[in-house]
């Protein structure tokens, strides 16, 4: 019998979990809070009474990608198809919550679990080197739950930002290296990029990137660029209170577009849809997103992500944060489905709901 775990039965899972893991163990405590507090699900396989395996997922608000975040079967009863009959429960627990892809690690010398997964049908994304506490290689794998909206994926390549403020140009990175594909993507390019497109002030600490820099900085790197912005006033002004620091804002988003003027880059002042937004895809062009993280994280600031496909219900994006204190690994950030419903939603920022979108494109000759 299949059915959620519950705090009673702690003392099994910390028994199966120490007997199955000689390090990367879930505590006592971890364990409590994925059952009580996290927005996670764990299953136990249950025979006779007997709790003979478990399996936990991991799900993401605003995300409809599931992350299999643990699963272990007790040792005297390996062998018997429970670990099979756990992941197909996963799956279906994932579907249950909308969402339309399933993600998971194994170590590379665990043969019985790469044994398992591949038989179901994952598909291998990437091999990831001193994941484990022992520095144990991982694999990565993907399970598409609903194949019918198998997605239409650019081979965006997966840049993690390395500071709090560099979302726009790790995204822009991203972006560029599509179209480019021997650009080299390291942090004295991304640190590079910061210093050529930022705000100067954002609401503590240093300054963001907005749309009209970011553009200066793709153009002047050979890209063909427009901007698509729904607002002709100063981006994300309202985010500071000193007067002195909007004034600065201003000067620096008008020295900006001083700059853009004399540059054949297309500047739309107007909202871009989700449709419209797939259409330029379709056409070749990388849409970097200006969106509110208050969807995902539930904190109000400004966010850069870099669209990398979609499909009739999902658009698909590479988010460069990686939340590490949430448990989030690159894993969960890359190629994330978001329906199309909620990111025409999350795309905006603040409560004048700004909105800004910078395509890239590869330059035509001449």
């Amino acid at each position: 019998m299949l059915r959620p775990a519950t705090l009673s039965d702690l003392p099994v899972l910390l028994r199966i979990e120490n007997q199955s893991f000689e390090g990367d163990r879930i505590t006592r405590r971890q364990f409590r809070y994925l059952l009580t507090k996290a927005n996670a699900a764990t299953l136990v396989e249950e025979s006779d009474g007997v709790i003979r395996g478990y399996a936990m997922l991991l799900f993401h608000k605003g995300i409809s990608l599931a992350r299999m975040y643990s699963y272990a079967v007790d040792a005297a009863f390996r062998g018997q198809g429970i670990g099979a009959a756990l992941v197909r429960a996963c799956e279906q627990a994932a579907l249950d919550r909308e969402c339309v892809s399933m993600r998971l690690e194994v170590r590379r010398d665990n043969a019985a679990s790469l044994g398992v997964f591949q038989k179901l049908g994952y598909r291998y994304l990437e091999a990831v080197p001193d994941y484990y506490e022992d520095h144990a290689e991982a694999l990565r794998f993907e399970k598409y739950l609903a194949p019918h909206l198998k997605p239409e994926l650019a081979r965006v390549p997966y840049y993690q930002q390395t500071l709090d403020f560099t979302c726009g140009p790790a995204s822009l990175l991203m972006a560029m290296k599509t179209l480019q594909p021997d650009l080299p993507l390291d942090r004295k390019l991304e640190l590079r990029i910061w210093r050529e497109s930022t705000t100067v002030f954002m609401t503590s600490g240093h300054g963001g990137c907005g749309p009209y820099g970011l553009a200066l900085s793709a153009y002047h790197r050979g890209f063909g660029v427009e901007v698509y912005v729904n607002d002709e006033g100063a981006l994300f002004v309202n985010s500071v209170r000193s007067l002195e620091k909007r004034e600065v804002m201003q000067l620096v988003q008008e020295d900006f577009l001083d700059e853009l003027s004399g540059l054949p880059v297309k500047i739309v002042h107007g909202a871009l849809s989700v449709d419209d937004m797939q259409r330029q895809f379709e056409s070749g062009g990388i849409p970097v997103v200006l969106i509110s993280s208050y969807r995902i994280y539930q904190e109000k600031f400004p966010h850069w992500v870099v669209v990398t496909g979609f499909d009739e219900r999902y658009i698909y994006v590479h988010d460069p944060y990686v939340d590490s204190d949430a448990g989030k690994t690159a894993t969960d950030c890359v190629n994330m489905p978001i329906l199309k419903k909620d990111f025409q939603l999350m795309a905006r920022y603040g409560k004048s709901g700004q909105k800004a979108v910078v395509i890239l494109r590869r330059r035509a000759a001449g």
